[in-house]
């Protein structure tokens, strides 16, 4: 032990729980527990550091251990100390075993780092102490003011996509200093934006700490999404004024307050420790066979070559007890001790993979069922890998929601007018029975979506053809080709007057189907402001105004503002296009059941024939409530050219129509049975 030092007391301490925790005796003596994770290591150290300089106050000897779970106790440290740990043992690349005694390593349940992680290859080359962030040593106190949940049902739910520092970097109302911060985030103008939008869930991209990837470094860019962890628990530093956990409560309570939910995009499936070659920065340095999973995993001898299901160089072993543990201990500390609302799992098919497999009876699903604290919190699957069998799309369980990209690639399909697509678009604008059945998963498990954040923007989607990624440093290579866009005539941005005219009708009408369809809806954040990432459908190590929201809207991305928010403030105020419960539907037998009508533009039912029809590219139905027999009609034309519609049984008012006053609703009185339903446009009826 170190002589700067010398009052600490040292002792056993205990296995449980995993990582540092403040304890006190009968007598009201404080103490931290060290406990970790390490079954191949040959002795642990706990390394202690000054906060403001980093410098080394001394090393100490884990004197304890339980199976494979190394412990110390140590009274006498002081508030805000920094720590890291080193592990010393075997060091076999064949056998995954990569123990250096002289490697600093971050304790996987660190609960709060001291700066942001950044990759220092001379530094990380030398062993040196400072290319490491640190975990701080504090006691957690906050006043939660009697904030509650708002604990929003599924199936009333509009999740609103945002960046943590792209939401607010441009932002003229938040003050300069607190730009790119939880405390930017929630201020009163970005929390009054969304209560007038009618959002009522907050989902943020990934804020555990992460890390650049040293490739990126080397072009001058950065991992501005944050898709590569080094904790699951510490909340990233990037994005703090003082205090990251502090102020990532703040940020919490202060939308708990206004009504809203919050959600995190958790990232399971790998961390930066990437690739055979890879840092060594936390779970690697410690128990690297344990926690990823290996290409010969049944081979105990053989682990040389990590698996790589999700593209980035090594894949998590959720299977295994040590991980499954991290990971639903991650879960729970953000719930309980963050207050959060629930998940959006990155790539979780590779959650559920056992022996290599994914299985929808996987344990991982099994011990979310049956906990107290994550059954009960919001859990939506990304239900894919880039593993064999990788694609899962409505093989998750009932509980849990799906991003459904069936339901957007149908969408920008028929609206950009691609033929034979109308039978799945209805299909998918219903809630994708296809893939959601009836009787066993109610709409709400999909995930209706139109853009996110990997991909065009909404504004991109009606303004280039092709994807510009130049600035990504892979020669636009990066990103995906299948965007199913159109430019209206002109790449990128233009002033012809006709060809903005066409834009906004374009993204009207695909908003339109969004907040008419049946699911949980999501919104990707600045698609209501008309953000262009200028083509730019990967912009993932974008931290500029390319990814920043601008906040300074033309007379056009106004009037698409409230469009926008008019068609959220439709769908809350009428039910059935919440939760469209059917007749033939006995998952749900509360509340009002509903039938629907299809018709032709003549007004006569649609028969089963009508629907193999290549070339037709509209479609008439009708949702009625069966107990007030009260009615909704609608009416989606996506010809170039107009409709003439004769309108079912009776006489219908307009509410609105989306190619008339820039699809704003307007006070309509008169009653109609004949219309012309405009190119490419939707109308409602009541």
């Amino acid at each position: 032990m170190s002589n700067h030092i010398p009052l600490l007391k040292l002792s056993f301490g205990t296995a449980s729980p995993l990582g540092a925790t403040y304890t006190t005796d009968k007598e009201g003596a404080g103490s931290w527990n060290f406990a970790v994770f390490a079954p191949d290591a040959s002795s642990l150290t706990l390394c202690l550091y000054q906060p403001d300089t980093e410098e080394l106050l001394g090393e100490l000897n884990f004197s304890g251990r339980t199976g494979d779970i190394w412990h110390v106790a140590v009274a006498g440290i002081t508030e805000g100390t920094l720590y890291a740990l080193k592990a010393d043992g075997p060091n076999d690349s064949d056998l995954a075993l990569v123990f250096d005694k002289d490697r600093l390593v971050l304790d996987p349940y660190v609960k709060q780092l001291n700066r942001t992680l950044s990759f220092n290859e001379r530094l990380y080359n030398a062993k040196s102490h400072y290319m490491l962030a640190k975990g701080v040593l504090a006691q957690q106190q906050f006043d939660w003011q009697d904030s509650v949940k708002p604990k929003i049902p599924r199936e009333k739910t509009v999740i609103y996509e945002a960046h943590v520092r792209g939401m607010t970097m441009l932002h003229p109302e938040v003050p300069e200093e607190l730009r790119g911060t939880y405390l930017g985030l929630c201020h009163p103008s970005v929390i009054k934006h969304l209560q007038k939008l009618g959002i009522t869930t907050l989902q943020l991209l990934p804020v555990a700490a992460f890390l650049s990837e040293p490739r990126l470094n080397k072009l001058q860019l950065s991992n501005y999404w944050g898709y590569n962890p080094v904790s699951f628990f510490a909340p990233e530093p990037r994005y703090q004024y003082q205090d990251s956990v502090t102020e990532f409560k703040t940020l919490v309570r202060s939308y708990h307050q206004a009504g809203i939910e919050v959600i995190l995009d958790v990232v399971f499936n790998h961390t930066a420790e990437a690739g055979e070659d890879g840092p060594v920065l936390s779970l690697r340095g410690l128990a690297n066979k344990h926690y990823y999973l290996f290409e010969s995993h049944a081979d105990i001898t053989d682990f040389s070559q990590h698996c790589n299901y999700t593209g980035c160089g090594n894949t998590l072993n959720v299977a295994h007890p040590a991980t499954q543990k991290l990971v639903m201990d991650a879960l729970r500390y953000w719930v309980v001790d963050m207050q959060v609302d629930g998940f959006r799992f990155d790539l979780a098919t590779t959650l559920a993979r056992e022996h290599k497999r994914f299985n929808p009876y996987a344990a991982f699903f099994q011990i979310i069922a049956q906990d107290p604290v994550l059954s009960q919190v919001k859990l939506i699957a990304e239900p894919w890998d880039v593993g064999p069998g990788g694609y899962q799309l409505g093989q998750f369980p009932a509980q849990w929601s799906e991003l459904n990209d069936k339901c957007r690639d149908t969408f920008r399909a028929f609206w950009r007018g691609d033929k034979g697509v109308l039978p799945e678009f209805t299909t998918r604008l219903l809630g994708s029975r296809d893939i959601f059945q009836k009787h066993h998963k109610p709409a709400c498990c999909s995930v209706n979506y139109l853009t996110y954040h990997d991909g065009f923007t909404l504004h991109d989607l009606v303004s280039y053809k092709d994807k510009h990624n130049w600035l990504n440093g892979e020669e636009n290579r990066d990103g995906h080709n299948h965007n199913l866009s159109c430019n209206h005539g002109v790449e990128g941005p233009s002033k012809d007057a006709s060809v903005r005219a066409s834009r906004y009708l374009h993204k009207r009408n695909m908003v339109a189907t969004l907040l008419l369809s049946q699911g949980m809806i999501h919104w990707l954040g600045g698609d209501e402001l008309s953000h262009s990432q200028r083509g730019n459908n990967n912009a993932y190590c974008q931290d500029n105004d390319i990814s920043w929201l601008d906040w300074h809207l033309d007379s056009d991305e106004e009037d698409f503002l409230h469009f926008v928010q008019q068609m959220l403030a439709f769908r809350r105020k009428f039910r059935c296009l919440q939760q469209l419960s059917l007749l033939d539907d006995s998952y749900q037998l509360h509340g009002d059941k509903h039938q629907v009508q299809w018709y032709l533009p003549d007004g006569t039912e649609k028969q089963q024939h009508d629907w193999h029809d290549p070339e037709r590219h509209s479609c008439v139905f009708k949702i009625t409530n069966k107990a007030n027999q009260a009615s909704l009609l609608f009416a989606f034309n996506a010809e170039p050219k107009a409709l003439p519609l004769t309108l079912p049984e009776r006489s219908w008012q307009l509410l609105f129509d989306t190619s008339v006053d820039k699809g704003l609703m307007q006070s309509r009185t008169s009653k109609l049975t004949e219309y012309q339903q405009n190119a490419h446009s939707i109308s409602v009826w009541q």
